[in-house]
């Protein structure tokens, strides 16, 4: 964990560069940018962090309810939240630096990922993608409590098995943003709105990644995160009191790491 954050600004810059190319000026700017980013969340956002998990680890070795584990998953998404407007006058600085096409880069690499994804789709089974998810979520809850014996496994498959969960909303939901990313950029290139426009077109930009316009798809939403926090309260409730434990030491590593961070100056 150390290591990745330590890193984030590079892998932020890089990612971003894959799909916009940067010109050297602009990869300058950027990193500056992403630099002043990770210091200002680095000294205001992780005293939270270790807060909050000083207080999992209260809670951890207790039972659970479904809204207890949504209150916690609220929490992240506030905390994102905070992440995302403090980026937003970095990026707006940017973005006015931006050229059309650079834009074209951008839509032809939305185009490629997409069409990758449609392929992975056509190529894998519903069995084989089920598959998937189950041995993701399996790896995710093994790295909070160690092993899982077969009846809590059997928990997973079971809940995951009647979820409501569907891949063809997302992917259409993430073209959504990928138009909706090309439709607020387009205006703003090359320095043809004042900065206070691109401000307020990005921060439109933001609102609507967090919270989707259609409503059904926020229905969607809703109703698949209470299926999720009702899958880990279930999971959790059947632990045992040795992957309590694991997991209390799991969170205690986490609050060690982000003390040793907060600590640091850069």
């Amino acid at each position: 964990m150390k290591i990745a954050y330590n890193q984030s600004p590079e892998l932020a810059y890089l990612y971003l560069d894959g799909h916009l190319d940067f010109t050297s000026e602009q990869s300058l700017r950027l990193k500056d940018s992403l630099n002043q980013l990770q210091a200002w969340h680095r000294q205001t956002q992780l005293p939270g962090y270790i807060a909050a998990l000083q207080q999992l680890q209260q809670q951890i070795p207790l039972d659970t309810t479904a809204v207890a584990a949504c209150t916690v998953t609220a929490d992240v998404r506030r905390k994102v939240s905070l992440v995302a407007q403090q980026a937003e006058p970095l990026a707006a600085g940017l973005v006015g630096m931006l050229t059309p096409d650079q834009l074209q880069h951008l839509e032809k690499k939305y185009a490629k990922d997409n069409a990758e994804a449609e392929d992975e789709r056509r190529s894998d089974s519903s069995k084989i993608r089920q598959s998937q998810r189950y041995l993701k979520t399996l790896s995710r809850a093994e790295s909070l409590y160690g092993t899982l014996d077969e009846p809590q496994r059997a928990v997973l498959a079971r809940r995951l098995e009647q979820s409501r969960f569907d891949a063809k909303l997302l992917f259409a939901e993430k073209q959504r943003r990928q138009r909706d990313t090309l439709r607020t950029l387009q205006p703003l290139t090359a320095g043809q709105a004042p900065p206070d426009q691109a401000l307020a077109a990005l921060q439109g930009l933001v609102a609507r990644s967090l919270m989707p316009p259609d409503t059904a798809y926020r229905s969607y939403l809703e109703q698949l995160g209470q299926e999720n926090c009702q899958t880990f309260a279930e999971l959790h409730n059947s632990t045992t009191p040795a992957q309590r434990g694991k997991a209390l030491e799991t969170l205690k590593r986490y609050e060690q790491d982000f003390k040793i961070l907060n600590a640091q100056k850069s």
